[in-house]
């Protein structure tokens, strides 16, 4: 007789053994813990295949040094899954702390029947089949950015990305600055700093974009040689007016690079309407000379998977060098020439390119992911405006929000709030509520209109990330809890 079984939403028979959940039965592959059962088997079949790809090539006695007694690897297994339940559980919709959730099981099936071969994608030599997969992602990300050419590749992560960005800024205008919002992520500061190159901090407006009337003051002076507009700050998810930004740029000799690592999916709903986002700033991407996205984030895919394109593939001369034991086999251009990382994982080209051919980047594809977390973001908001306990902080413009509790002092806040993010996440596993918390000072209070008194430097507020579409169904039962929360305050 079957019994509940340790994987979500399967089951087991006598023996134990995984049997497919109503899910399966129905033709579906759920994501998350529900999916596990169907995709323990998915993942059985792509060992399968794989090893029977591997097999084709003759049988060969693998090496005694590489044996480990099975007894062993199963204590070792157990305390590492044990060690794994230290994590919080970024899966569950009542965890909108950080950017984080699991990929798509799509990704995890992509990426563990490549990672069984290994290939590298720095090379054709090294991976023929992911090397030309990765091609095949990057110009989709290009034609969603609404390049026509291009040249780009995947990366290790964002900032590696924004660093390879920033290196052919450097080359195409060298001695010049880059320019980038006091709101832009910490990497550009940080990888102007290990490229030799200047880096200037315009001011940010009321909302957390980019200044306007700060960044042309800065252009006109001349030193500017490119300047970085943010589509989804990682703090509040602010959206630089990249269409005003280009128009500027373009009036001064400067080039515009978007770092959209988190944001930059959200042009496949970037269309003005109610649970959707702006169009403009997203539709002026395609003017920019280069464009970072992270499809770690919003893409679904595993860490780590960055993305750098550039809209000129003539950049690629900045790049060019040659290796005397590696583009041998084709005279096809080989992704390590244009790129600063050498070996790079085609597991993460295969995991991506199977996530597309499930879900693309259309609105009706990948676009369907994020909208729901968009929803739950405004929801969220509305049921902060309504109430007397909370605050908004500012309006979100993508899916992550910015509250505090209402309290007269800043050194209130940040109490109540260290309150909430700590009390949450020692409440029992199945009540518990993981969210994170920004520091703010008393000037961003007051240029949002918030009537606190700054009696300390800075404090805490609160912010969630709705990046889960899950998320939508829970707002009301999340709200409540940071209400229930406070209420210990």
């Amino acid at each position: 007789m079957a019994s509940d079984s340790a994987i979500p939403g399967g089951t087991t028979d006598a023996e134990g053994n995984a049997t497919a959940s109503a899910a399966a039965r129905a033709g579906l592959l759920h994501a998350g813990p529900a999916g596990y059962g169907e995709l323990a088997e998915q993942l059985h079949q792509a060992v399968e295949a794989m090893g029977g790809w591997m097999a084709g090539y003759g049988d060969f006695t693998p090496h005694p040094s590489l044996d480990v007694p099975l007894e062993q690897l199963r204590r070792a297994t157990g305390a590492l899954h044990e060690r794994l339940r230290e994590n919080y559980p970024f899966f569950h919709p009542r965890y909108a702390g950080q950017m984080l959730k699991p990929p798509h099981p799509a990704a995890v099936i992509g990426y563990v029947s490549a990672m069984l071969i290994n290939p590298n994608n720095h090379a054709l030599d090294g991976g023929p089949a992911t090397g030309r997969m990765e091609k095949e992602v990057v110009a989709q990300l290009a034609a969603m950015f609404g390049y026509p050419e291009h040249l780009g590749h995947l990366t290790s992560s964002g900032t590696i990305a924004n660093l390879e960005a920033l290196f052919v800024a450097r080359e195409l205008h060298p001695g010049k600055a880059v320019a980038h919002s006091a709101d832009a992520h910490y990497t550009h500061g940080r990888m102007c700093h290990v490229l030799g190159v200047e880096s200037v901090a315009v001011p940010a407006a009321a909302d957390g974009t980019m200044d306007l009337q700060a960044l042309e003051e800065t252009l006109r002076a001349g030193r500017i040689g490119t300047v970085v507009a943010t589509a989804g700050t990682t703090g509040l998810g602010a959206v630089d007016p990249v269409h005003e930004i280009v128009v500027l740029c373009r009036r001064y000799g400067a080039r515009v690079h978007v770092d959209a690592a988190y944001g930059g999916f959200f042009l496949l709903i970037a269309d003005g309407t109610p649970a959707g986002v702006a169009a403009e700033p997203f539709a002026a991407i395609a003017d920019c000379d280069s464009v970072v996205i992270d499809p770690h984030k919003h893409g679904l895919q595993p860490y780590g998977c960055g993305a750098v394109l550039f809209r000129d593939p003539g950049v690629a001369r900045h790049y060019l060098h040659d290796s005397p034991y590696t583009y041998f086999t084709s005279d096809e251009l080989h992704l390590g020439e244009i790129s600063l990382e050498c070996s790079r994982a085609g597991a993460a080209a295969a995991a991506l390119w199977l996530t597309l051919q499930l879900l693309p980047l259309t609105p009706d594809g990948l676009g369907a992911v994020l909208r729901p977390g968009r929803r739950a973001a405004l929801a969220w908001a509305g049921l902060i405006d309504a109430s007397d306990e909370l605050a908004l902080f500012q309006r979100p413009q993508l899916d992550i929000l910015s509250y505090f509790p209402a309290r007269r002092s800043l050194s209130e806040v940040d109490r109540a709030s260290a309150h909430v993010l700590n009390a949450g996440m020692r409440l029992p596993d199945a009540q518990s509520l993981f969210v994170a918390t920004y520091t703010v000072d008393g000037a961003s209070l007051a240029a949002r209109g918030h009537r606190v008194t700054a009696d300390v430097p800075s404090g805490r507020i609160l912010r969630s990330v709705a990046m889960k579409p899950e998320t939508e169904e829970h707002v009301p039962a999340l709200h409540q809890q940071v209400l229930d929360l406070l209420a210990g305050t």
